[in-house]
């Protein structure tokens, strides 16, 4: 009999020391369980108050979004907020949260919303006052961009504590089955003892087969939520040449969108895509193009005269849902033909004949020996004006607001008169030199023009994929949208400014365009982001 006790023991001990091990397994798995602004950041009317909103976005849903609103003129009593998903109309909204002022500020209040699913929102922030009410629609998108991680010592506090749970499961069963089979009054002997570490050990390989499968499940789950991390979609870029004609040809090879699983686009201030190109490792030289799509998944634009060298290209898209993308490639540009230099004047007219060209197309190749401005210098620009950045603060930091506001001058000293460019007073490119942070701003901010009115005219008809842009790029429409009321708030004369606080700290690159007398005009500025100072 006692030889039976060991070989019982022993078993006991081994399914103890397996369901321990597996157990944390399990735990320390639960441990270890985008170009573009990862922050919204929108300037305009909310009825007759004038707003800065910025909106904070997690980076995992379902997550807390932080809402900032600062109310520019006016008083408010009351500011709420909401987020309504882009396909769910009025009814599957939640109620509005109530901002809450920030201390020592009468102007600037503060809300938390949660995001419960990675889609396009839009949030409607509601400002009550001395003004009436108002609305203003804020895009935002809500996308999981990375996994988050336990902390090491709560995982290993989690280890331990699910290993005293199974050892004290295991000393539960252990006495049970010892008690259970001895009578009233008398004392367990041996055969209990046995009985009871046999049960032990089926208990242990029990709870060894149900942690194990709560690891499979659990890894389940976590690579479902992996396939929910936001990915750009692939694609390419190319030059092509066609007899003296130059183009370039951009290909999404993604095969999400060859599968077509995505709703169809809008245009964006006219365009179905506006894409940069800019010369690495140099920037001096940048364009600014709008191809036309020649199938589904090709677009084409005739290539401007931009010197040869490697380029980083950037295109952005928005779709009919209100959801924006850029796409990224790289592309080299070679020298120009013998033949097409001889007769430069032939080959541009070959080549706006043989590829899609378009009016608002730019480019800005920097003079020789030219450097980008720092925050506070003056840049000459093509016309003979100049552009300075009145940045209050050479110290940029990130995260804050960065005062990104540029006074244009004629050459005598006057306030230039800014013309509308593509229904916008300007147009900012931000780069981060190395290429992870890039943003194309207009004075209303982050958000694309196009998502804002997606958003805000979707009717419960446009469940049909497409109808929605039909109505959109109706005869009429699209001059609404690029009328004043999307154009930001009233200005000042010859200044353009755009509300905007950097992602990362870093060395940034800022290209500004404007148009004056017809003419598509750039200044480049350079600039150093500091780290925030520690809490």
């Amino acid at each position: 009999m006692t030889a039976q006790l060991r070989r019982a023991a022993h078993v006991a001990r081994t399914a103890i020391l397996a369901t321990a091990i597996v157990a944390l397994t399990g735990m320390q798995s639960i441990c270890l369980a985008h170009i573009g602004s990862p922050d919204t950041w929108y300037e305009g009317p909310a009825g007759a108050y004038p707003l800065r909103v910025i909106v904070r976005a997690p980076s995992v849903v379902p997550g807390l979004a932080d809402i900032t609103v600062r109310v520019l003129d006016g008083h408010a009593t009351r500011v709420t907020a909401a987020p309504y998903i882009w396909n769910g109309g009025d009814t599957g909204a939640p109620p509005p949260d109530v901002a809450k002022p920030v201390p020592g500020d009468a102007q600037l209040f503060s809300v938390p919303l949660w995001f419960m699913t990675p889609s396009s929102y839009s949030v409607r922030v509601n400002v009550e006052g001395d003004r009436g009410s108002g609305t203003a629609v804020v895009p935002v998108q809500a996308v999981a961009l990375r996994r988050l991680g336990m902390q090491k010592t709560l995982g290993v506090t989690l280890a331990i504590l699910g290993i005293f749970l199974v050892v004290l499961a295991l000393s539960i069963v252990y006495g049970a089955a010892k008690e259970s089979g001895v009578p009233p009054g008398a004392t367990s002997g041996a055969n209990s003892k046995a009985r009871s570490l046999y049960a032990v050990a089926g208990a242990a390989v029990i709870l060894a087969v149900a942690a194990t499968g709560g690891r499979f499940w659990w890894s389940s789950v976590d690579r479902d939520f992996q396939r929910t991390i936001y990915k750009p979609f692939t694609s390419a870029a190319r030059v092509i040449e066609r007899g003296t004609a130059r183009g370039l040809d951009f290909e999404i090879t993604d095969p999400v969108w060859r599968g077509r699983r995505w709703s169809p686009l809008i245009p964006d201030h006219g365009k179905l895509m506006h894409m940069f190109l800019i010369r690495e490792p140099g920037f001096d030289a940048i364009a600014h193009l709008h191809p036309v799509p020649t199938d589904s998944s090709h677009f084409e634009v005739c290539m401007p005269p931009v010197p040869e060298g490697q380029y980083h290209v950037y295109a952005d898209i928005v779709h009919e849902s209100g959801f924006t993308r850029t796409l990224t490639a790289t592309v080299d540009v070679p020298a120009p033909n013998a033949s097409n230099t001889a007769s430069a004047t032939a080959a541009a007219a070959d080549t706006a004949a043989a590829f899609h060209t378009d009016p608002d197309d730019s480019w800005y190749v920097s003079p020789s020996g030219v450097q980008a401005a720092s925050p506070g210098e003056r840049v000459a620009l093509a016309n003979g004006a100049t552009m300075t950045w009145e940045a209050p603060d050479a110290n940029l930091v990130e995260g804050r607001d960065a005062g990104l506001r540029f006074a244009v001058r004629n050459a005598d000293g006057t306030a230039a008169a800014i013309e509308p460019y593509m229904g916008m007073l300007g147009h900012a490119i931000v780069r981060r030199d190395d290429g992870s942070v890039f943003v194309h701003l207009h004075p209303i901010g982050t958000v694309s023009m196009a998502s804002q009115m997606a958003l805000m005219m979707r009717a419960p008809s446009d469940s049909v994929p497409g109808m929605l842009g039909r109505r959109m790029s109706a005869p009429g429409h699209m001059e609404h949208m690029m009328g004043g009321s999307m154009s930001g708030l009233p200005h000042e004369p010859g200044v353009v400014m755009f509300p905007y606080g950097f992602a990362q700290a870093g060395a940034y690159h800022i290209w500004v365009q404007i148009k004056m007398n017809g003419q598509i005009l750039t200044g480049a500025f350079a600039a150093t982001v500091k780290p925030p100072p520690p809490a």
